[in-house]
């Protein structure tokens, strides 16, 4: 799929890998829509990057305004490609340090938004795509954001990697199910990427948590995020594919 001139969809594109993303669709000719939480700066983002980027206040979860973004999407053609990167993350144990049973609504929360909003994105998005006419044969491609994390998760993460294994599992799946309309389906799962959340750690603990990487030994940029998620979309011929973008890492426990 040529990008120039399609329209996209980035959820979470406000900061982090979602805003690499939007930058790089951007500058090979997309329009953009940013689908993040009004809180967010996904305003002032779309006015830096230009005209063909816009801004929609948007929860994942919901239904409305997942719908309202998808909308304006098409405000500038047929809806042909989807990156969802939206998603957040907390600390949970099975058994917390006070011997408690773990925190349920914290878990649900998690699962809520990573998986739920996950398969609510693409459920939308793909029924938009279904719509377009085909061109060279496809009619959109859905990049969804998982983590190494979903196959090796560390102590805590009972909750993140619950929902970042849904979103694996729900891949192939999804690929075969959307199969027979021409839309494609894959997922990256990043490892340590240098996103806002590690960019506020100390450069100590930065460089212990690098030092873990085989190769190359630093974190992941946010413009190897969205080259691989570009990548994805031009290649008509990956589809239910998983694709680990983490320097050969495999986490320890902790």
């Amino acid at each position: 799929m040529r990008i120039e001139s399609i329209s996209a969809l980035v959820t979470g594109g406000a900061s982090g890998l979602g805003l690499g993303t939007v930058k790089r669709l951007a500058k090979a000719g997309a329009h953009v829509v940013i689908a993040d939480l009004p809180r967010s700066q996904g305003q002032g983002v779309a006015e830096e990057l230009g005209e063909n980027v816009r801004f929609v206040p948007t929860d994942v979860t919901s239904t409305e305004q997942v719908q309202a973004a998808i909308a304006a999407a098409r405000e500038a053609g047929p809806l042909r490609a989807l990156v969802h990167c939206a998603g957040i993350g907390n600390a949970i144990r099975v058994v917390g340090r006070d011997g408690e049973p773990g925190d349920l609504a914290g878990f649900e929360r998690v699962i809520g938004v990573n998986l739920i909003g996950s398969y609510n994105v693409l459920r939308l998005g793909a029924a938009a795509m279904a719509a377009n006419e085909p061109v060279d044969g496809e009619r959109g491609a859905i990049v969804l954001t998982a983590s190494v994390a979903a196959f090796e998760g560390q102590i805590g993460q009972i909750a993140y990697s619950a929902s970042k294994s849904g979103v694996v599992g729900m891949t192939i799946v999804a690929a075969r199910d959307l199969a027979s309309r021409n839309v494609r389906v894959n997922t990256i799962a990043p490892g340590l990427m240098d996103t806002p959340l590690f960019a506020s750690l100390r450069e100590d603990v930065r460089q212990s948590l690098a030092s873990a990487i085989p190769n190359p030994q630093r974190f992941g940029t946010t413009d190897e995020y969205a080259h691989t998620a570009q990548f994805i979309i031009e290649n008509a011929y990956v589809n239910g594919e998983t694709i680990r973008l983490d320097g050969a890492i495999r986490m320890a426990p902790r």
